[in-house]
């Protein structure tokens, strides 16, 4: 879920959206290839190895590949930036989010080494919500929020923007996931957990009242289906906070696992999938349009984006995806024992 569906997405999109956040050209085709490759055959490795759990050749393999192609696209994201735009707020989000990513593929590559090799002090399972909590809040909140920022408003067609807000939630997100692993792994009292949930409930609503405003003044009075669903992520990201919260000070210990799937699940099923599926049929048409039909435009009708995908088709799956999702969140809930 993590890496064959959420990261792949975002890498395949950020290639074409990381111009428009940083206002210049892609510094490097040749590395937008290379990560595809390197993540493309790694991911299979991995998914192979983690099915037989075999920890010795197909994980170390797969775990390998992944973070070559992880470097790949961090030294595209960097270079990009620091030849355009290094001082947009957005860029940043977008370098920061990719650093904490090569941090979570490179501590996945120990934990995997860690199986038979005793590299770190405690066994890989109890790094586990480390692992986690830095793809979760360090790559795909930090990233979501900083594509978000800037796409949400230019699809309104909105001119409104607050730079300083944007690096209050920039901050309150890295403090967050910081303290949070300081916390873990100091063995700290669990009412401190507070600290990083509080901060990042409030970088979510701070983020959502910029795409609130952003909807207010906007331009075009008439919001498609796919921006719709975008602002509905935007809710469904709290869910996950909520429910930490709720874990932490109420819940007895026996429920503590089936919390933590839930928690699970609405992330990747919830809020990821959620804005992954507004924002690849919002932007792929432009993509493909720029690819298939932008230098024939001058020698007459070309299909305008919005024809080259079935609105009719993605109303039934934004439908049958939101209907679904509460019963099958409350499925995970009860999946564990």
């Amino acid at each position: 879920m993590a890496l064959a569906w959420g990261t792949m997405l975002i890498f395949g999109a950020s290639h074409q959206l990381l111009p428009v956040l940083v206002e210049g050209k892609l510094n490097s085709d040749k590395l937008a290839y290379l990560t595809f490759g390197l993540m493309a055959i790694g991911i299979p490795f991995l998914i192979y190895g983690f099915y037989v759990f075999n920890v010795g050749a197909p994980l170390k393999i797969g775990a390998t590949m992944i973070n070559l192609g992880v470097l790949c696209y961090l030294l595209n994201v960097i270079s990009t930036a620091f030849k355009n735009n290094q001082k947009n707020i957005h860029a940043w989000f977008a370098i920061t989010a990719t650093i904490w990513l090569l941090t979570t593929t490179f501590l996945g590559l120990l934990l995997v080494f860690n199986f038979q090799t005793p590299l770190l002090t405690n066994n890989s399972v109890y790094y586990l919500a480390v692992h986690a909590h830095l793809g979760i809040i360090g790559w795909f909140l930090l990233m979501v929020i900083g594509l978000g920022s800037r796409l949400i408003p230019m699809f309104l067609i909105s001119k409104y923007t607050n730079n300083k807000i944007l690096w209050l939630i920039f901050a309150l997100l890295n403090f967050a996931l910081i303290s949070f692993l300081g916390f873990y792994l100091s063995g700290a009292p669990t009412y401190l957990y507070y600290i990083p949930n509080v901060m990042g409930v409030a970088a979510i609503l701070l983020f959502g009242r910029h795409c609130y405003k952003a909807y207010k003044i906007r331009i075009r009075k008439n919001v498609d289906q796919q921006v719709t669903t975008s602002l509905i992520s935007i809710v469904l990201m709290l869910i996950p906070f909520i429910i930490l919260i709720v874990t932490i000070g109420a819940i007895p210990k026996a429920y503590i696992n089936r919390m933590v799937m839930l928690y699970g699940f609405t992330i990747f099923f919830g809020w990821i999938t959620a804005i992954i599926l507004g924002m690849t049929f919002k932007t792929m048409p432009f993509i493909i349009w720029n690819k298939v039909y932008h230098s024939k435009a001058h020698k007459g009708r070309t299909p305008a984006p919005k024809e080259i995908f079935n609105n009719k088709v993605y109303k039934i799956m934004q439908l049958c995806y939101l209907g679904d999702l509460p019963s099958l969140s409350l499925a995970s809930y009860y999946s564990i024992k």
